[in-house]
């Protein structure tokens, strides 16, 4: 007997999950391997037996590609004058993004989740008072155009809050106000301005 074969067009498989044995004939690996990979986060269970295809597959070629990078790195053989060089590189970059950080070009994720959560909490309770703080305001006018103006701008004055970009408020404790000089070997160096001389 055959089976059954739809000839269903799909036209988009972000929906789709399959079981992990067509996953793992997908990716040519072992049923063992999916579970493994599905351990680590790479391959996307969706319940019991059941892969979300579209999002393991973009998963597992990101995996691929980064494990294939590291190995070409190890395989290069490189000498001590490359990686010192290759260490440089790194720590310069990290300087960068601190110095961006310290002059508030760039913040950190819990940084920017506070002050948004607080931001959006506070909107959040100003339009939740709308409505008690309008009704009474409304209730005996008739004018439209005079209910209308209210009501703007008490919207007007909610999304003030959402308005006020303030990037004091992304610093916390971590940030440090710092000077650099050069010292005597010409390397530069942190000099903290809040150092009681």
């Amino acid at each position: 007997m055959s089976k059954n074969v739809t000839s269903e067009k799909v036209e988009d498989i972000k929906s789709v999950t399959v079981a992990s044995s067509v996953l793992a004939n997908l990716l040519s690996v072992t049923d063992r391997r999916i579970r493994d990979l599905a351990q680590e986060g790479i391959i996307v269970r969706v319940k019991k037996g059941r892969y979300d295809l579209a999002q393991s597959i973009k998963n597992y070629i990101v995996h691929l590609k980064a494990n294939n990078d590291i190995k070409e790195v190890k395989n290069d053989n490189l000498d001590l004058d490359t990686e010192r060089a290759l260490h440089e590189i790194v720590k310069r970059e990290k300087t960068e993004l601190q110095v961006k950080v310290m002059k508030g070009e760039l913040h950190y994720a819990e940084d920017v989740e506070k002050v948004m959560t607080d931001m959006l909490a506070n909107f959040r309770s100003k339009i939740l008072g709308l409505a008690p703080k309008l009704a009474p305001m409304l209730v005996s006018r008739s004018n439209l155009t005079e209910v209308q103006d209210i009501i703007n701008n008490e919207c007007l004055l909610a999304l003030s809050e959402l308005a006020d970009y303030d990037p004091i408020l992304f610093y916390n404790e971590k940030y440090i106000d710092f000077e650099l000089e050069e010292d005597t070997s010409g390397d530069v160096v942190e000099k903290n301005k809040n150092k009681d001389s």
